[in-house]
């Protein structure tokens, strides 16, 4: 089996680039998030705002959540192991779909705590409030900015990114409560706010961990069609009849994987045939990594139940009759 192994230390030059300055980015908002959470609690518990106390609780969360999506960054530079032969490339996304459990749970909490407070209603001190909401919403803005600079492709980032988008519109939602509060004396406006912006970020979120789940289950990225890749290599790479068994998947969203069986006609050299497919792939799918298996006639799988059930040999069908995928 030809196996590309330069692939599996995955130090790819712009991806570390890219690891090395979004893990200060997100070690960055985890301090300037965590620093204010504690002051927007307490601002939150002395105003009587759910708003504010709302917010805090996105913080809390959030710095636990950045402070995972840092230790993410970190565990993968460490090289690949025995046991972890891929490395810790995957605990991003792993990070990623816990950040969007998180973000329904608390969003979930919050939507209870507004209804509580739309039938019993609480006075609001809408002056420490506003200031509170200001302050916050300046330090949101800042982390959100910090994070805004890194990588857009990756999960862990953008689970991130959602976690402080989630915080900023939570404290300019507190802004225009308090504002009303001042203007109208009106404090359902408090909860009413917090639950818009719980539901707008519960959509985010689902959306993350739809992706993220993806990733996890080993799922052909979004990007790529694995049949019309195949299709591509055979029309395209000399020597190659066909490709079969073939799987497309990522590790974390943004490095591709691919391992395939390509059949070559008689007297291709394999080693060049191998050669020229791992190029394509990386050249004209973004799929750096492959593990292809040469074969010649007889699929060395042949004996799988497929087989068995139809009284197959591969041998003596048509090249284009006996394409199947697992």
């Amino acid at each position: 089996m030809a196996h590309d192994h330069a692939a599996h230390g995955h130090s790819h030059g712009a991806g570390h680039v890219h690891g090395s300055t979004d893990k200060k980015r997100v070690l960055i908002a985890a301090c300037l998030t965590g620093g204010f959470m504690i002051a927007e609690a307490l601002g939150g518990l002395l105003t009587g705002s759910l708003a504010l106390l709302a917010d805090a609780g996105h913080m809390l969360a959030d710095s636990i959540a950045l402070g995972l999506a840092w230790y993410a960054f970190h565990l993968t530079g460490r090289p690949a192991t025995g046991r972890l032969t891929y490395g810790f490339a995957r605990v991003k996304t792993l990070v990623g779909y816990t950040n969007g459990i998180a973000i329904f749970v608390i969003a979930l909490w919050i939507v209870y705590e507004a209804w509580g407070r739309l039938i019993h209603p609480a006075p609001v001190l809408g002056g420490p409030m506003l200031v509170v909401a200001v302050a916050g919403l300046l330090v949101n803005i800042a982390a959100f900015f910090v994070l805004h600079g890194g990588d857009r492709e990756s999960l862990n980032m953008r689970g991130a990114i959602l976690h402080v988008l989630g915080d900023l519109l939570g404290s300019a939602a507190a802004i225009v409560a308090a504002v009303i509060i001042l203007a109208t004396g009106w404090t359902p406006i408090d909860p009413i706010l917090s639950v818009l912006v719980s539901l707008l970020i519960l959509s985010t979120a689902w959306s993350l961990m739809r992706e993220a789940a993806h990733v996890l289950l080993e799922g052909v990225p979004a990007s790529l069609d694995r049949d019309l890749i195949a299709k591509d290599l055979e029309a395209t790479v000399k020597g190659v009849r066909e490709v079969h068994h073939m799987h497309v998947w990522s590790l974390d969203g943004t490095s591709n994987m691919a391992t395939l069986h390509a059949c070559l006609n008689d007297g291709v050299d394999p080693h060049m045939a191998v050669s020229a497919i791992k190029k394509r792939l990386a050249a004209e799918h973004g799929i750096d990594h492959a593990t292809v298996e040469p074969e010649f006639g007889h699929c060395a799988d042949s004996h799988d139940k497929h087989d068995h059930h139809h009284g197959h040999d591969h041998a003596h069908e048509a090249p284009r009759d006996r394409r199947h995928y697992h």
